[in-house]
């Protein structure tokens, strides 16, 4: 009897605690985002469709230059394009405006994590996910990402920064895990240091000083840049955890202009896996609480 007892007791938690432990990794695997594939047009600083790329000044570039179906690009020299070179109107840059296009797309369907309809982004520390703004969002003082993985900005209208706005990076977030995805267009404000790659709709705009560590990357229109800075990024580095903080580890992942690659690093979860050690310990404690009734059960009979 007390055997049969015993039985039933396991039987009775242990699905209880399988169902919870589901629940609990399906809730923590919601809020993983995936990195949009760019394909061809990761490897590319600047890409527009209609009607040209423009540029005032000493603007410096590392990374291709691209612009499909129109070909006019101005403004080089006096800005400078280094570490790729200038596609205008050809194959090549038609290729990267369709990886454009299906990279959009994957960042636009990307479920939403966290709404920020209204806010002001300046201020915050995010972690990775998925955040998404219905409205024009606002962008004033510091945004402040933290964490190795993917963030993804959904923007349901256009994106503005406000002069000498900034993104900043800490915790192991990197450059080439930051996408932003612009349902119109996004203009920087003057001395704006932003951070991550822009796929906008439609145009962009540079105003004097603003630098980028990323892409702009523009869908349909044009791409109008002054005395700026733009890098893109060549690849992101795993990461490695040691207790509660993350350093990087290099991976050999040379730049090569032109050569396609997913536009993004590994996907969240690197380094130490925090889920399965979590997980074997919610499967101890559901043996413990086991063994627990069981024991009462036993007492009872007695």
């Amino acid at each position: 009897m007390l055997a049969l007892m015993m039985k039933r007791s396991t039987h009775a938690v242990l699905p209880l605690a399988a169902l919870g432990l589901i629940l609990w990794i399906n809730s923590i695997a919601a809020l993983a985002s995936t990195a949009p594939g760019l394909g061809t047009a990761s490897s590319y600083a600047i890409l527009a469709g209609t009607p040209n790329i423009t540029n005032t000044g000493a603007t410096v570039i590392s990374g291709s230059v691209g612009i499909f179906p129109a070909a006019s690009v101005t403004g080089f020299p006096p800005g400078t394009v280094t570490n790729g070179t200038i596609q205008a109107g050809t194959a090549a840059a038609g290729t990267a405006e369709t990886d454009l296009t299906a990279a959009y797309g994957v960042a636009a369907s990307s479920p939403c994590n966290f709404n920020k309809t209204g806010q002001n982004l300046g201020g915050m520390t995010l972690t990775p996910g998925t955040y998404c703004q219905t409205t024009a969002p606002t962008l004033t003082g510091i945004l402040t990402l933290s964490g190795n993985g993917v963030f993804i900005f959904q923007i349901g209208s256009t994106l503005v920064t406000a002069p000498g706005a900034s993104v900043v990076l800490t915790g192991g977030a990197q450059a080439c895990n930051v996408f932003w995805q612009v349902s119109s267009s996004a203009t920087l404000d003057t001395t704006t240091a932003f951070v991550g790659t822009i796929m906008a709709l439609t145009s962009i705009s540079l105003n004097n000083g603003a630098s980028i560590q990323g892409r702009a990357l523009a869908r349909n229109g044009a791409v109008t840049l002054i005395n700026n800075v733009i890098t893109a990024p060549t690849g992101c580095n795993a990461a490695t955890v040691v207790g509660p903080t993350a350093t990087a580890t290099p991976t050999a992942t040379p730049a090569v202009v032109g050569a396609p690659n997913g536009g993004g690093g590994p996907p969240q979860g690197q380094g130490f896996p925090w889920i399965l050690a979590i997980v074997g310990a919610m499967l101890g404690s559901a043996g413990a609480v086991s063994i627990g009734l069981s024991r009462r059960s036993a007492r009872r009979t007695r």
